[in-house]
């Protein structure tokens, strides 16, 4: 594994995993902008979906094992932990001040 590569969330969830088959952690793989044909290949063996040439940002649900073997490959440049975005419009109950 690859650490220099990996975002600070990303590396304390893969030392969290319980198992490292578990397809779980959510991330945005940033590579080359011009990928070969046995980059699109790794990428698309691993499930990751919506491959072009030029496209140098993707996001994927990969397992700890994938995400290593990611971090080995020379054309990607970093990993990041997605995180579980919540709505904006949600009420939130806050006492009203008065004057």
């Amino acid at each position: 594994m690859n650490y220099q590569k990996l975002d600070a969330a990303l590396a304390t969830a893969l030392n969290d995993a319980q198992n490292s088959e578990e397809i779980n952690l959510g991330v945005f793989i940033h590579t080359e902008p011009i990928l070969n044909s046995a980059a699109t290949a790794v990428l698309e063996s691993l499930g990751v979906s919506g491959v072009t040439s030029g496209k140098d940002i993707f996001t994927a649900t990969l397992s700890a094992n994938a995400i290593s073997q990611l971090s080995e490959q020379p054309w990607v440049m970093s990993l990041k932990r997605s995180q579980q975005l919540r709505l904006v419009n949600k009420r939130i109950n806050t006492p009203k001040l008065g004057v």
